[in-house]
């Protein structure tokens, strides 16, 4: 029985030979093996990554993909994991039996970006997983290839696919069906897109990352709110006796009067301290109609 639980402990607390090396050999070692032309910042976050999941970096479980930042407006690195670490971890779960060859359909021929390229319209990938009960159970996802080639961008903006996907449409869109029917099959497992989904696309803003599915989903953008014009000065001067009657009287203080224009226009510094010394003690003790408005 000893010897057993020793095993177990022995087990939990085996390490990685890669993540006991220090952080300079192991970025030497990645960045002329494993991840040539990264800069070793992105390596860095690599072994981060690769640290708290447990994973040995030097299988390459996880990618450096560079993005496009519409934000910072320059390109980015990004983390993400391969298909190759998803497979491996619903092996290791002990349930994983097996995936499916991927069904393709019908060839679409088309010229996207000035590039004409011949792609399968969608593939479907069938993963299965033993239960404890012992029945497998199939988990199927169909992906398009519209919907997830990785265009080449560039500064042309270019909407023709990269290199990657020109060259094997069927085999990139494969990895794609592959990794959303693990994510189905071993939700457990991680939610995280995979490098091949993601390869080519762009950090939008207007873009989340969904924390259930993974899933990337567009938010609305609010309409750009437009710039307000200068506060009239004829119309402010006529005003300002009627602001006054009302902080005097106490049903609106200066900070109230202030907001409200401020909704509507824009104010000189002078606007504001003559607002301002009309302030009443009191402050405001009820609602009223807006007034002075022309």
């Amino acid at each position: 029985m000893n010897a057993v639980v020793q095993s177990k402990k022995s087990q939990s607390i085996t390490t990685i030979p890669a993540l006991e090396m220090s952080e300079q050999e192991l970025i030497s070692v990645l960045e002329n093996s494993i991840y040539p032309g990264a800069s070793r910042e992105s390596i860095k976050m690599a072994i981060s990554y690769c640290a708290a999941a447990k994973l040995d970096p030097l299988q390459k479980p996880v990618h450096i993909v560079p993005m496009w930042d519409t934000k910072a407006k320059r390109m980015r690195d990004v983390i993400l994991p391969g298909i190759g670490l998803y497979r491996t971890q619903a092996a290791r779960s002990g349930e994983y039996a097996g995936v499916s060859e991927p069904e393709f359909g019908e060839d679409v021929t088309e010229t996207i970006g000035g590039v004409k390229v011949t792609y399968p319209k969608w593939c479907k990938a069938t993963v299965k997983r033993r239960l404890p009960s012992g029945e497998i159970v199939e988990f199927s996802a169909k992906e398009f290839w519209k919907e997830n080639y990785a265009v080449k961008g560039g500064q042309e903006k270019s909407i023709a696919p990269n290199a990657m996907w020109a060259k094997r449409p069927y085999g990139q869109l494969a990895k794609c069906a592959e990794a959303q029917a693990l994510r189905k099959a071993f939700p457990e497992l991680g939610a995280q897109p995979t490098a091949e989904e993601m390869q080519g696309s762009t950090i939008e803003t207007s873009e989340v990352i969904d924390g259930q599915t993974g899933e990337i989903i567009q938010v609305q953008k609010s309409p750009a709110r437009p710039a307000l014009e200068p506060y009239p000065e004829e119309y402010f001067r006529q005003n300002l006796p009627k602001w006054k009657d009302l902080v005097e009287s106490g049903k609106r203080s200066a900070d109230d009067i202030l907001a409200m224009i401020r909704s509507k226009a824009t104010l000189t510094s002078e606007q504001e301290a003559a607002i301002r010394s009309l302030s009443h003690p009191d402050g405001s003790t009820e609602d009223f109609a807006e007034v002075g408005e022309e």
